[in-house]
């Protein structure tokens, strides 16, 4: 790992640490090191960066701002690439914006609201990333990101990048195609906006924000919903309904606020975490025999 971290280090492709922590990268503040953490201050040194990593055959994955994301104890082999600063660009072009991985969703969406462009507002209170959003679909209040991309500039498995259409993406509930079918991170998104009425845009981003922070634990470490909506069911009234709200299991418990939310209280660990989405899982088939799969994605060493 020496040579690697020398190589991109000579390189200039932006910041390089050893058996980084990803607990400081994850809105849930939990995870293990990382063997080789990367952030890249261009959409370009991604490349550079991945040529390396090709080079000497070493496994990798990708995060944004680390919501929607548990992290293994033991964390993660090879190497992890954020993306953040150097990949938070926005180009306005009337109702068509150019945004980077990076971008922050909330911020993305106040910017908007601003220009009097409407479409974004489902967004205002996502705590994630555009790269990451695009990734898994992210929605909310109705709407979600299928509804508003155009096109996603992907960099795939092996070092190749390609815009992909809306349709390309092959968008479903909370997933898309770079999952599973062609495994790729989002660098740059295009979304296909629409004129609205300013004044208007605003009060309904300022609603959406209202009830998250009204019915939502984000005053806590937290990895957003942790359920699948099992439609027709609600993953979060399934858990109140079974009676697991407050439950705990060492530093991780499910929140009184809402049943799909585990919070951190302070010293939760991923295998505190993972044994409370197992009882969840056990105790909801057990009383209502519905099967509740997780949203939020589970990475690392086992």
């Amino acid at each position: 790992m020496d040579k690697v971290i020398k190589q991109l280090t000579e390189m200039k492709i932006g910041k390089v640490l050893e058996q980084e922590p990803l607990a400081n990268h994850t809105t849930m503040k939990i995870g293990g090191p990382a063997d080789l953490f990367i952030v890249p201050s261009s959409v370009e040194n991604i490349e550079k960066t991945m040529q390396v990593i090709k080079e000497h055959a070493i496994p990798w994955r990708a995060i944004g701002r680390g919501s929607n994301l548990l992290v293994s104890d033991g964390g993660i082999e090879g190497a992890v690439l954020k993306l953040g600063r150097g990949l938070d660009h926005i180009e306005m072009n009337g109702t068509e914006i150019k945004a980077g991985a990076g971008v922050s969703l909330v911020s993305l969406s106040v910017q908007i609201s601003k220009k009097g462009y409407a479409g974004l507002e489902f967004a205002s209170g996502i705590p994630g990333s555009v790269g990451g959003a695009v990734y898994m679909n992210a929605g909310a209040h109705g709407s979600d990101m299928s509804e508003i991309l155009k096109e996603a500039h992907v960099l795939f498995e092996d070092g190749s990048l390609a815009w992909l259409s809306k349709e390309e993406m092959e968008f479903s509930y909370r997933t898309s195609v770079l999952q599973k079918k062609r495994p790729g991170i989002v660098l740059e998104a295009v979304f296909q906006l629409t004129e609205g009425d300013k004044t208007e845009i605003v009060a309904r981003m300022q609603d959406n924000k209202n009830y998250r922070k009204d019915t939502q634990p984000y005053n806590l470490p937290c990895a957003g919903s942790i359920f699948r909506n099992p439609l027709p069911h609600h993953a979060g009234k399934l858990v109140e309904n079974a009676g697991l709200k407050g439950h705990s299991i060492g530093g991780a418990q499910i929140s009184p606020m809402h049943g799909n939310f585990i919070v951190n209280t302070g010293n939760g660990s991923a295998a505190d975490v993972q044994a409370l989405i197992q009882h969840v899982k056990d105790t909801v088939y057990d009383k209502f025999e519905v099967e509740m799969e997780t949203e939020v994605e589970i990475i690392g060493r086992k």
